[in-house]
């Protein structure tokens, strides 16, 4: 890789994920520049350069990242078919390294699963930036899973916790381990490979800040609040078949019905395994889950 990287370009900065990565990398000491649609009114953290573009137009988005290192997509899934123009032009401008807008669950493992017809535009996206990292050695890449997003799925319902009515979302027997990572978290893993990028070179990492399961949540929660939750209990192959369903209609609301299939389902064997957590190989520790929780519960 030679020289360090030094100037990041985040793409959907203003984003539950991108606030929190720039966030990270602003205190790990990179120079971030936001890339915002025009019209934007996002704010971002002193020091931080914003700078609009159109998303469709290669044209637009080359000069916006001139002299940038990296680029970090976070945009939502519903936009991510739309990265090529923003592949083309990081190709164009020199940037060294890019990491798509992948997060969430491993999109290179799908095998035929329903989920997969709402997640092609990030494998599409991925085998295109593959491509073009393949015809240009100097441009590399760097995909990351890092499964549910767990402090934002406290505050958002898809951890399955309400903690005004204390009620817990059980899916199946609530004994499968799942991957989850709270978005700080994510931020600093970023932040991490970013500065030790030669490790991280043209490979799909994995990462986690604890792997827990429904029940041990639902345990904790139980401990901090010193009372017994209601238990709502739901299959997962219902969700699924539900999720079939709305997908059929066109309903891509389907995706929280898959995903629930996918990561709390008996047997669906997501966990991050000690070897394959990239944490170790990033030099970074596991989150505290109890904390985690205990900041939620007691905001």
């Amino acid at each position: 890789m030679g020289s360090p990287i030094k100037n990041v370009a985040v793409v959907g900065g203003s984003g539950n994920l991108g606030r929190a990565v720039v966030s990270e990398l602003v205190d790990a000491g990179f120079t971030v520049t936001v890339l915002t649609r025009e019209g934007s009114t996002a704010t971002f953290p002193a020091g931080v350069v914003s700078k609009a573009v159109d998303y469709s137009s290669v044209e637009s988005l080359t000069p916006a990242l001139e002299g940038q290192d990296a680029l970090v997509s976070t945009i939502a899934t519903v936009a991510v078919a739309g990265q090529q123009p923003l592949v083309d032009a990081a190709v164009a401008a020199g940037v060294r390294r890019i990491i798509p807008s992948e997060f969430g669950i491993n999109t290179r493992f799908l095998g035929k699963e329903p989920i997969g017809t709402i997640l092609q535009g990030k494998v599409k996206t991925l085998n295109y930036i593959h491509e073009k990292s393949k015809q240009n050695p100097s441009f590399t890449w760097t995909g990351i899973s890092t499964g549910l997003f767990f402090d934002w799925g406290l505050e958002h319902g898809s951890i399955g916790l309400d903690k005004a009515t204390k009620t817990a979302t059980i899916y199946d027997s609530g004994n499968e381990p799942y991957q989850a990572s709270n978005l700080p978290h994510i931020g600093k893993a970023i932040a991490a490979l970013l500065k030790r990028p030669e490790v991280t070179t043209n490979r799909y990492i994995t990462i986690a800040s604890f792997n827990p399961t429904q029940n041990q949540v639902l345990e904790i929660a139980e401990k901090i609040t010193g009372e017994k939750w209601t238990i709502n209990q739901l299959s997962t192959s219902e969700q699924q078949q539900i999720g079939v369903e709305k997908l059929s209609k066109g309903d891509y609301s389907a995706f929280s019905n898959l995903l629930r299939k996918r990561v709390y389902g008996d047997g669906a064997g997501l966990a991050v395994q000690g070897p394959d957590n990239a944490l170790d190989l990033l030099g970074l520790e596991e989150d505290d889950l109890e904390g985690s929780l205990r900041a939620w519960l007691t905001k």
